[in-house]
């Protein structure tokens, strides 16, 4: 197995590396004139494992379109130089939020990434806490894995709020349900109400 972290996700790579017990495998990313860039393998992918860590939410300097482009062409890097597999770990998900038209001419954006995984081979795409687990699942034709943190943050919420009563609010309608699972777990896991 080859664990890489691209640039700009390279603190969280190598905290994921150090808590597994294995390496960050080395690459090279290059910036050119023009917005353009490069990424490559540094090790040897050739009948090889390999996992990609990088999350998409934009940021300063890296909106999420550049971040989603530079993980796609790393993870089309690897598959054609003789990966035996390539799996993407995208903690945040960029456009997963749109899974469904809800107008007229509405794009489907969680399927849209989900045909470019696929258009690069890409074996599993790994996230965290999806928008729309349904839709996730549905939008994708190679294998995913959808990782929960509601018990995580859970424990973390109970252990900080002492005495204090929770609320639990979502900043949307579409969160509505996540707030309600997070709610239920919080009841689940603590001694008094929430």
């Amino acid at each position: 197995m080859l664990f890489f972290a691209l640039n700009r996700s390279d603190a969280l790579g190598r905290a994921v590396a150090a808590a597994g017990g294995f390496c960050v495998a080395k690459h090279e990313e290059r910036e050119f004139d023009g917005g353009e860039h490069k990424a490559r393998p540094l090790t040897s992918v050739h009948g090889k494992d390999v996992w990609v860590l990088h999350t998409l939410n934009g940021e300063p300097g890296a909106s999420a379109n550049d971040k989603l482009c530079r993980l796609l062409f790393f993870l089309a890097a690897c598959r054609e130089n003789g990966a035996a597999s390539v799996t993407a770990i995208a903690p945040y998900l960029a456009y997963s939020r749109k899974d469904r038209q809800t107008k007229p001419g509405d794009p489907v954006t969680t399927r849209y990434v989900a045909a470019l995984f696929e258009a690069v081979q890409t074996d599993c795409v790994v996230t965290i806490d999806v928008h729309n687990f349904a839709a996730f699942q549905n939008a994708f034709r190679c294998r995913t894995l959808h990782l929960d943190t509601g018990r995580l943050f859970a424990a973390e919420i109970l252990a900080r709020r002492g005495e204090a009563p929770i609320a639990v609010v979502s900043p949307d309608g579409g969160g509505i349900k996540r707030a309600e699972l997070l709610r239920e777990t919080l009841v689940q896991m603590s001694e008094g109400p929430v």
